[in-house]
């Protein structure tokens, strides 16, 4: 599913005009993104939370040159669905 999918059923299942969903979801991700930015988490109950997840320093291998590299601790964004989101993926959707 797109962004532009999404957009096109919240404006069929709501009645709003498709311009004003795409503006309104726009700014949701946008307020995530700077959210995220700034060090802050999102918590969305019911559906989940967007997290900061710290990775730690490790070590690497480039292959190509047969040499080891340090790659440095990092923050990642990452998200954590809600125990009822989980929950409902788990019994509805089918294993392939």
């Amino acid at each position: 599913m797109t962004k532009a999918d999404i957009v096109s059923k919240i404006s069929d299942k709501s009645g709003i005009e498709k311009i004003d969903v795409l503006a309104t979801i726009e700014a949701f991700m946008t307020e995530v993104k700077d959210a995220l930015e700034q060090g802050e988490n999102v918590y969305l109950r019911g559906f989940g939370s967007f997290i900061i997840k710290t990775r730690a320093e490790k070590t690497g291998r480039n292959i190509s040159k047969n040499t080891t590299i340090k790659i440095p601790a990092h923050n990642i964004p990452s998200f954590k669905p809600a125990k009822t989101f989980t929950e409902g993926v788990k019994n509805k959707v089918l294993v392939k």
